[in-house]
């Protein structure tokens, strides 16, 4: 089935200026890696990415790419995955490496196919020479697990690669390793990190959702890192105090967060005011999951929505962004 994309108003205001940003990124891809001088290559490799607080900054600075971030909303869209894209752009990620190259859209419909997804995310890694991400919220969360399995062979032995810039499944299903250079099957392939926000089992009882039933909470080694956030007493997502946790099949590196009753379940993307505050953008800036938290903001006036999920989140993010910035540095060599 061909890839449906959720629809985002805004976004279109922004084609023509993304179109010029997709073709600079292909222009780019086409003729080699931008010119990086080696003062400013060496300071992005110089980078601790267990603390990845210059990360944004830096490769500003320096101009090393991000890689692609795949957003997917829920499955009723009351709130989509705009929010928490803009949030990521006010943080400092670059909004073309969050944009649909079809159609600049921010957030991805969970009804899409793990099969295409999974296609895409090998084309992107082809071009790029970084491995994607992926964010999903409730049904979004499950579409970034079955995708994961998808990459294991948990459900075809061999997968096309799709371009998502013309929405085509490509007549091939291996990708030219842009490291190693050789012929690498899309199966098997491997991404930064993911995470699953308010992700429950019962959703997929009753959507019939029942292939997923018994993969929805086993990681398989196709992610780096993988952290699944639940909200306690979720109704929704069928959390009654607690819920049941994800766990690795082998060498995934998998967290798992519990939010406050108090967070909304619908409401968890809603993330952008976050990055324009001062008070809440510096705590999120200073957070770092290993160790213990400065004070929330007790200002009445700051709105705190959502801050615990989406500080783990953009540090989550920024540590990726340096490790494959780096690799694809030294790639370059």
């Amino acid at each position: 089935m061909v890839l449906r994309l959720a629809r985002a108003t805004r976004a279109r205001r922004h084609a023509l200026v993304f179109a010029a940003g997709c073709a600079l990124a292909t222009l780019t891809a086409a003729t080699g890696a931008p010119e990086i001088d080696a003062t400013a290559r060496a300071r992005f490799l110089a980078l601790d990415c267990t603390r990845p607080a210059d990360v944004a900054a830096t490769a500003a600075r320096v101009g090393v790419p991000a890689p692609r971030i795949i957003n997917l909303q829920g499955s009723v869209p009351i709130v989509n995955m705009e929010s928490f894209a803009e949030f990521l752009t006010g943080m400092g990620y670059p909004e073309a490496s969050l944009r649909d190259p079809h159609d600049g859209s921010l957030s991805y419909s969970s009804y899409a196919s793990s099969e295409e997804l999974a296609g895409m995310l090998a084309w992107y890694y082809e071009r790029d020479g970084m491995r994607p991400m992926l964010i999903g919220h409730s049904q979004g969360g499950m579409l970034v697990v079955r995708t994961l399995h998808e990459l294991a062979g948990g459900f075809h032995d061999a997968l096309n690669v799709y371009d998502p810039a013309t929405r085509s499944v490509q007549p091939r299903t291996t990708i030219r390793d842009p490291y190693s250079h050789t012929e690498t099957p899309v199966v098997g392939m491997k991404v930064a990190f993911a995470a699953a926000l308010a992700t429950g089992t019962l959703p997929r009882i009753l959507l019939g959702q029942w292939s997923m039933l018994p993969k929805l909470r086993k990681i398989p080694d196709t992610v780096e890192e993988f952290t699944g956030f639940a909200i306690a007493w979720d109704p929704i997502a069928g959390n009654f105090a607690t819920a049941e946790p994800y766990v690795a099949l082998g060498s995934a590196v998998v967290r798992n967060v519990l939010l406050p009753a108090s967070y909304s379940h619908i409401g968890l993307p809603i993330t952008a005011h976050l990055a324009s505050h001062p008070a809440t953008r510096a705590w999120i800036e200073d957070y770092r999951p290993d160790i213990a938290q400065a004070p929330i903001p007790a200002d009445p006036a700051i709105d705190v929505r959502n801050l615990l999920h989406a500080a783990d989140l953009w540090f989550s993010v920024r540590r990726h962004w340096c490790a494959e910035g780096q690799r694809w540095l030294l790639g370059q060599s």
